[in-house]
């Protein structure tokens, strides 16, 4: 993989060459980067004495905490619900690993959508971690000999989650990308701050889209895009293997009751065509709000924190019953990305478009079982 600032970089392990930084949750969700407590060392033999810097020895996360912060993580969102992660516990920390297999190389060459994938089940990990009264501490790309390997977490110390956290928390069961009609009721000004705020704290910018010409024009590079992509067999092919049919007992890809049944018209940005209708109905009310997601950079390790951005907005979205369609497909065509970016001012780099609004009711799509995103082997890193 390469980043889009590091074009003809070599082989695919090049996206590696991002900096390495560490993050420690210090009792709450504002993340502030720098040097976090260090990862118990492997095969260390006293634990208090780990990497040389005298700390409080941990007890390690039990079986029954592992698997409640891997069944948080395992909820993030993923492009056609890829879920595109596997996870190695040992050692006292957990390694999130970016799965090959389930890369989308014809629409996504670079790997950056996939690292978006699993930087929103990064955050997944870090919350999980508050689930059960852990703080989480955070490695970005801590190995470049393992080259699939994207964060390693740990638990640094001990806190009850706070109000903020437990509310998105208790959301998880229930965010999930809208493709259906929206309810009527505004997005509130204060849940859109909120919504910014959460994606400064990740490194990130969501930038809200209040001019109704600028939303017209995106919807025309979504389009654009769309016409585009519909005419690459390559891609169609690859979309094709993941859209579900009807009564599906897949746990991954994208099922019938997440794809309208028909094209919901002129109220929204135009929805990714799956070439297969589903069963949401189109209609409804308008999306209350429009925004992009973007970062300073556009290196792997902006890749990461704009998934954690993601997870942490939609998130705070869906604590409040307001949810979010989801749009990337200009933003896989490198012409049509810097068009949108263009229409941003030249700032940034914008990695997903968001249409907010509210939905009484929520089918969230279906996830693979613990099994099957566990590293065990050596085959499996």
């Amino acid at each position: 993989m390469t980043s889009t600032t590091d074009q003809g970089a070599g082989p695919q392990c090049d996206w590696l060459r991002g900096r390495t930084e560490s993050a420690l949750d210090c009792g709450g969700l504002l993340v502030p980067w720098g040097t976090a407590a260090p990862p118990p060392d492997r095969g260390a033999t006293d634990p208090a004495t780990q990497s040389g810097t005298a700390q409080t020895a941990l007890p390690p996360l039990t079986p029954d905490e592992v698997a409640t912060v891997l069944s948080v993580a395992a909820r993030a969102p993923s492009l056609h619900n890829t879920q595109p992660w596997r996870f190695r516990v040992q050692d006292g920390r957990i390694d999130l690993l970016a799965d090959p297999d389930r890369m989308l190389r014809a629409v996504d060459p670079d790997g950056r959508e996939l690292v978006i994938s699993c930087g929103a089940a990064l955050f997944g990990l870090r919350l999980g971690l508050r689930r059960v009264g852990r703080l989480p501490a955070v490695e970005l790309l801590p190995d470049p000999a393992q080259p699939w390997l994207v964060a390693r977490v740990w638990a640094a110390g001990h806190a009850a989650p706070t109000r903020v956290e437990a509310d998105l928390i208790a959301a998880v069961p229930h965010r999930h990308t809208h493709r259906g009609p929206f309810s009527p009721g505004a997005v509130p000004g204060r849940l859109l701050a909120a919504m910014a705020t959460d994606a400064a704290a990740e490194g990130c910018e969501l930038v809200l889209v209040d001019d109704v010409t600028v939303v017209g024009r995106l919807d025309r590079l979504v389009q654009a895009a769309a016409a585009a992509q519909r005419a690459d067999q390559q891609i169609a092919a690859e979309l094709a293997r993941w859209v579900r049919a009807p009564h599906s007992q897949a746990r991954d890809g994208v099922p019938a009751t997440a794809r309208l049944a028909a094209d919901a018209g002129g109220t929204r940005l135009a929805g990714r065509d799956f070439g297969l209708p589903g069963t949401e109905d189109a209609g409804g009310e308008p999306p209350s709000a429009t925004a992009v997601l973007r970062t300073a950079g556009d290196a792997p390790v902006d890749w990461l924190r704009a998934g954690q951005a993601l997870d942490r907005v939609l998130l705070r979205a869906a604590a409040r019953w307001v949810f979010a369609s989801l749009q990337s497909q200009p933003l896989e065509s490198p012409r049509h990305r810097s068009a949108v970016r263009a229409l941003l001012g030249g700032r940034g780099y914008p990695h997903m478009l968001l249409q907010f609004g509210r939905a009484n009711t929520a089918v969230a799509t279906p996830r693979r079982p613990h099994a099957e995103i566990l590293a065990r082997t050596q085959a499996d890193w």
